[in-house]
């Protein structure tokens, strides 16, 4: 799926790239597989903003994803494999033997008419979903299971992949997107193969208004703002507040580790970035 350029007919196309949608299946979102998706611009139960920088965006209907993969030993052949706006990759849609129909994360080179299946028993084949306990290790794999039946959690953006590093007890190494080696129970289940549309990362956004339609609003620099507003505020021209990255709250932004969940730490064997 390649990346698509426009010659430069105005500023905003200067540098304006996006992916091309030739190969996607041109039809409309299965009508039973679709819900209303409300929208928060960033704001809680209270009308509070706790996310910033989130408002506005085209409307965009949400497609219900089979996550878990827990329709075993019924082969579904691939009908679609469509765009999805509420995610990075694409979708796939499966007709089940039985009449039934799911959507799925689509991985690279899934083509419709496949037939893809989910099970203890399925093969070692891209789309295929099986517990970790029967994957070959060295095996490239993604929407993975934290704890076991509670669905797919790890590695669901385009182009990403994990890799099945080693098995010993109950229990396997995989190796993250982000060099993470972490340790997972072999009973979860995940989906064999990369994650398409690999060239998601080479889009550039080109203007303003881009980020606008995706529901992204304006983020001001605090070293554009007075004293009151942020710490890098104020000064004459533009200068430095002498102290390191912060948020307007005073709270470090660079460095600072923000990981809380002690429990989940011992299932770490190497963390990112180390060597």
């Amino acid at each position: 799926m390649p990346v698509k350029k426009y010659r430069p007919t105005s500023p905003g196309k200067r540098f304006l790239t996006t992916i091309d949608f030739s190969d996607l299946s041109k039809v409309e979102p299965e009508r039973s597989l679709i819900e209303v998706r409300k929208k928060h611009s960033g704001r809680n139960n209270n009308g509070h903003i706790t996310v910033r920088h989130r408002g506005g965006g085209t409307r965009r209907i949400y497609r219900i994803i089979d996550f878990k993969r827990a329709k075993d030993g019924v082969p579904g052949k691939v009908a679609t494999v469509e765009y999805d706006p509420n995610r990075s990759c694409r979708i796939a849609l499966l007709h089940y033997r039985d009449g039934e129909k799911r959507y799925i994360l689509a991985p690279l080179g899934l083509r419709p008419g496949e037939v893809v299946e989910s099970g203890p028993n399925a093969d070692i084949k891209i789309g295929n979903a099986l517990p970790i306990k029967n994957i070959p290790v060295g095996t490239v794999i993604h929407n993975i299971e934290l704890h076991p039946g509670e669905g797919g959690k790890l590695v669901r953006s385009a182009g990403v992949s994990a890799q099945l590093m080693a098995k010993e007890d109950q229990y396997a190494q995989v190796r993250m997107p982000s060099g993470e080696v972490r340790r997972i129970h072999i009973n979860c289940r995940a989906t064999i193969g990369q994650l398409g549309n690999v060239e998601h990362e080479n889009q550039v956004i080109g203007k303003a208004g881009r980020s606008r339609h995706l529901g992204k609003r304006p983020a001001v620099r605090g070293i554009a703002m007075n004293p009151v507003d942020h710490p890098h505020g104020g000064g004459e021209a533009r200068s430095t507040s002498g102290r390191p990255p912060t948020t307007p709250w005073g709270v470090m932004t660079m460095g600072k580790k923000t990981r809380r969940n002690k429990r989940t730490t011992k299932m770490i064997v190497r963390r990112r970035g180390s060597k």
